[in-house]
């Protein structure tokens, strides 16, 4: 089975022996089942002849950690069973571009998780809007009347770019605040680019819980992220800012409506960053599943239990071919 992984470009750059990212896991998994795992970048995408193609490169596992050979490969997409697209955003015109490659492989023969037209096409702040009703009050906006309107109602608001990641360019805001007008005009570019602009939830200074999906499946693992670096929010992947976080059956039974739909869409990997049983984002272009944090508060090995759920995928496509 010959599987091919995009990764973003600095876990290309750091990626031997960082296990603080979930492709580590799962490609070492995938690396002891003896499969042939190749990486690359959205760089390395092309289309030639109206045909997929990657330059990549071929990985493999030592010691426990995993490398990868130096020399270039030039390979088919579609002579790959599986391609897991897991580019970090910025969701920008590069990664949109790249997008385009997948539109043009045979999902009859090459199965690709996250489907990238979905996560084109979902918008991990705008569309959790699918399930308004498990968000805190929200609008999606990029005017500066409706946003002060908004923070009148609410008193304490927070505003999000619509295509980043990792925390990157949110704030809060609070009624009164002197560096009201200089906070939105920055958010929105002057009034020409949209932002989620939500409720602030108080109980956000005890940080958010990660809610993570194997296609259908709630899993019933979680973990707290904890604000950190005098930040309200979570924005340093270390030990001392993850703690264990447990999920209560009435959670998991209020957000299996969310897996259904976005498993329905071909994305069947995603976490969702919850508050107070209250969702304020939906991640699915490289969902994190904080492997190494799991494994060592809930003594289990969750990397096989999601790489053995992407290699079932991958057979069932197989058989089908048959």
């Amino acid at each position: 089975m010959n599987i091919l992984f995009i990764v973003d470009r600095l876990e290309l750059k750091w990626f031997e022996f960082n296990n603080l990212v979930t492709n580590f896991w799962i490609i070492r998994e995938m690396l002891y089942e003896r499969k042939d795992v190749y990486i690359t970048t959205i760089d390395g995408l092309s289309l030639i002849d109206g045909k997929p193609m990657t330059h990549c490169y071929k990985s493999y596992e030592k010691n426990g950690n995993i490398f990868f050979d130096k020399s270039d490969v030039h390979m088919y997409i579609n002579d790959f069973d599986l391609v897991m697209f897991r580019q970090d955003p910025p969701v920008d015109g590069d990664y949109i571009n790249s997008t385009y490659i997948f539109d043009f492989v045979d999902e009859s023969k090459t199965l690709v998780m996250n489907k990238p037209s979905a996560v084109r096409d979902f918008n991990e702040k705008l569309h959790a809007v699918y399930f308004k009703d498990l968000m805190p009050e929200n609008i999606v906006t990029s005017s500066r009347s409706d946003i002060l309107k908004f923070l009148d109602e609410n008193e304490e608001i927070v505003l999000k770019p619509l295509n980043r990641c990792f925390g990157a360019g949110v704030m809060t805001l609070k009624r009164g605040d002197k560096n009201t007008s200089v906070i939105i005009n920055s958010m929105t570019n002057d009034g020409k680019t949209l932002a989620m602009v939500q409720k602030y939830i108080p109980a956000a200074k005890y940080g958010d819980k990660r809610v993570m999906f194997l296609g259908e499946k709630v899993l019933p693992y979680s973990v707290q992220k904890l604000p950190s670096n005098n930040d309200f929010k979570f924005n340093e992947h270390c030990d001392e800012n993850i703690i264990k976080a447990e999920l209560s059956q009435e959670e998991i039974q209020s957000f299996l409506p969310v897996a259904r739909k976005l498993n329905s869409l071909g994305i069947y990997l995603a976490g969702l960053d919850v508050i107070d049983g209250k969702i304020i984002e939906i991640n699915v272009t490289s969902p994190c599943y904080f492997i190494k944090e799991v494994n060592s508060h809930f003594g289990c090995q969750l990397e096989k239990e999601v790489t053995s759920f992407i290699l079932n995928k991958v057979e069932e496509r197989l058989l089908q071919r048959v």
